[in-house]
């Protein structure tokens, strides 16, 4: 069986990552809460693909959410499937503009002699 990990990263990938589990959940009959509420065997033949089955019976996405600002995870977290996804596929820092430019003229040396 095949197996799906999604990524998704920045602040427009989390909103369209959040708008795509909102989707998926509705097409396999997963609730925010991570329960199956489906009414077709279908919905449960391929759930493994997007989804890990945890314990009581719960499902959690096979996601990663990556920004390097918490706002857009305290978003996705405080949206109707926030309690979906388990806290440790979080990933931020606290980074603002000025710190997110250093960061990339570390990364990209041949770019520092143009910004400084």
């Amino acid at each position: 069986m095949r197996e799906i990990v999604h990524v998704q990263a920045g602040q427009c990938g989390n909103q369209i990552g959040s708008k795509f589990w909102e989707v998926i959940s509705d097409e396999h009959g997963i609730d925010p809460e991570g329960s199956y509420n489906g009414d077709s065997d279908l919905q449960l033949e391929r759930i493994n693909v997007y989804y890990n089955e945890a314990t009581s019976q719960k499902y959690v996405p096979r996601a990663i959410l990556l920004d390097l600002e918490p706002g857009t995870m305290d978003s996705v977290r405080s949206g109707s499937l926030g309690h979906l996804f388990r806290p440790d596929n979080f990933i931020f820092a606290l980074c603002t503009g000025a710190s997110k430019f250093l960061i990339l003229a570390w990364q990209f040396p041949h770019y520092q002699d143009m910004l400084l």
